[in-house]
């Protein structure tokens, strides 16, 4: 039951950063993109720019400070070169970017929280 709950929090926060993602001009790629190497949560374009998003919600906005560390974000970025070659075009940059969510305070978007 606890995984249930967990995996839909987990759906309803990243339908929440797409939302959000939209409504700051970016065009949602792929959703939940599964690679060898891991899970993609969202990829979205931005003129010239390709983010490979991470997405990470918490019942409390205090607990967010420790929702994301060097190792998922290294998976994410591994899993995102396996696939860059499908969503980023010749002359576009691409990044890892993580979208932290909790109740009652609006996403905080971190861009390139990825920088090896």
């Amino acid at each position: 039951m606890k995984r249930q709950l967990a995996e839909q929090r987990g759906r309803t926060a990243e339908q929440r950063a797409e939302s959000w993602l939209l409504d700051h001009g970016w065009e949602i790629l792929a959703r939940r993109r599964k690679t060898r190497l891991g899970e993609i949560d969202l990829i979205a374009r931005q003129g010239t720019t390709v983010a490979f998003v991470e997405v990470k919600w918490r019942q409390h906005a205090g607990a967010l400070a420790f929702a994301i560390d060097e190792p998922r974000l290294a998976r994410v970025a591994a899993a995102a070169e396996s696939v860059a070659h499908e969503y980023v075009r010749e002359g576009e940059d691409m990044r890892v970017d993580v979208i932290l969510l909790a109740p009652g305070r609006p996403p905080d978007h971190i861009v390139n929280a990825w920088q090896p």
